[in-house]
């Protein structure tokens, strides 16, 4: 068969979108409001079509325009509408307008009737306070598709070095069957390398005054074998990669997104006299425990709400907080994957988005059960 075609709302920087090309995917489109993360994803799917628009205000034909005035058909339509409406860290307030975002993936559902569709989220979406919304929008899609059981999924399950949970809803078109043994087999935890394993390769030592990614551009060298390993310096999808980016990481090894943060001295010793696992009382920024995995990964605010940083852990060899790219390695993207080049248009793109390792452990099976349809 060709390869299945898939469109993702609510891109972000594309994380959903290279698990889903890694798994044999093809990605025609990504659709987000926030114009610098349909910036990168476009950078990183030079190949599909980007659009830079709120989901209220579009529909699937808009996004892929078929015939007679329809979408064209495709096969998965995926997406994670904004979470910090239900996410347990946030206010988790009721009547945050981004929690009706799920129903807009309702309506591009019916509007799009693919074969299958998978719908991300915080645990807390599950929450006996968003039961009513999260059933209106599935309701909505019930008697054309089989919705399995919400699944949750941590990152560590899928190969990932971070304790980040997330939930999947995932429906497929009647009468496609899905097995019972559909989630039978995670990945053995005892291979998903721990903190210290998992930045292998990248720089210790990070100027302050490194403020951009361009001007964050150092060499790396990976030492250690495995999975995780493997996909973080290749396993790139045809038609997938910034051309520039992947020239420099393939003939230097040079990757983006080594930015360093000023500290003031005062800071720089009670993080180093901090203990693993450990925060800091006025940054609330924890020092990564360098034989555990890294905690959730925060984006912090837009500029509708304050564009505030999100609380950084802090490296576990020097009193500092990581950068973007040891961000991105924690979170699961490869080193050749590129992002904003501001710090914190990096971190927002990077703490919003799935780790694609996770993203391509469950669209591997959902490619699977397309192929025996």
């Amino acid at each position: 068969m060709n390869d299945p075609t898939a469109v993702d709302l609510f891109c972000g920087c594309g994380g959903m979108s290279l698990g889903a090309a890694r798994a044999g995917f093809r990605v025609l489109a990504g659709v987000d409001k926030d114009s610098r993360a349909i910036a990168s994803h476009g950078s990183n799917f030079p190949e599909a079509t980007h659009i830079n628009s709120d989901l209220c205000r579009i529909n699937a034909a808009e996004i892929l325009p078929g015939k007679k005035g329809k979408a064209k058909p495709i096969d998965l339509l995926m997406g994670g509408p904004p979470c910090q409406g239900f996410s347990t860290i946030g206010r988790r307030d009721l009547f945050d307008p981004r929690n009706l975002l799920i129903s807009q993936f309702s309506r591009l559902v019916n509007e799009f009737l693919p074969r299958v569709f998978v719908l991300e989220n915080v645990p807390g979406i599950l929450s006996d306070a968003y039961s009513a919304t999260l059933s209106a929008a599935l309701n909505r899609i019930s008697k054309s598709y089989q919705i399995m059981e919400p699944k949750s999924l941590a990152a560590i399950d899928a190969g990932a070095p971070t304790l980040r949970k997330r939930i999947f809803i995932i429906g497929f078109r009647k009468p496609l069957h899905v097995a019972s043994d559909f989630w039978a087999q995670t990945v053995n935890q005892s291979a998903v390398p721990v903190v210290k394993y998992a930045l292998n390769g990248l720089p210790l030592d990070i100027e302050s005054n490194w403020k951009t990614s361009r001007g964050g551009k150092r060499t790396v060298r990976i030492d250690r074998v495995g999975e995780f390993f493997t996909a973080a310096s290749g396993k790139i999808p045809r038609g997938v990669g910034d051309l520039k980016t992947l020239e420099d990481y393939h003939t230097k090894a040079i990757v983006t997104g080594c930015v360093g943060t000023l500290h003031s001295k005062a800071l720089e010793k009670r993080y180093a006299a901090l203990e693993y696992g450990e925060s800091d009382p006025k940054t609330k920024s924890v020092k990564l425990d360098p034989d555990g995995y890294c905690p959730t990964l925060r984006a912090g605010t837009g500029p509708d709400r304050g564009s505030f940083q999100a609380v950084r852990p802090i490296h576990y060899l020097r009193p500092r907080v990581i950068t973007p790219r040891e961000a991105a390695r924690l979170q699961g993207f490869p080193d050749w994957y590129r992002f904003d080049e501001t710090k914190w248009h990096s971190f927002r793109q990077i703490g919003n988005s799935i780790s694609p390792l996770v993203a391509e452990f469950v669209l591997q099976r959902v490619r699977k059960v397309l192929e025996h349809a």
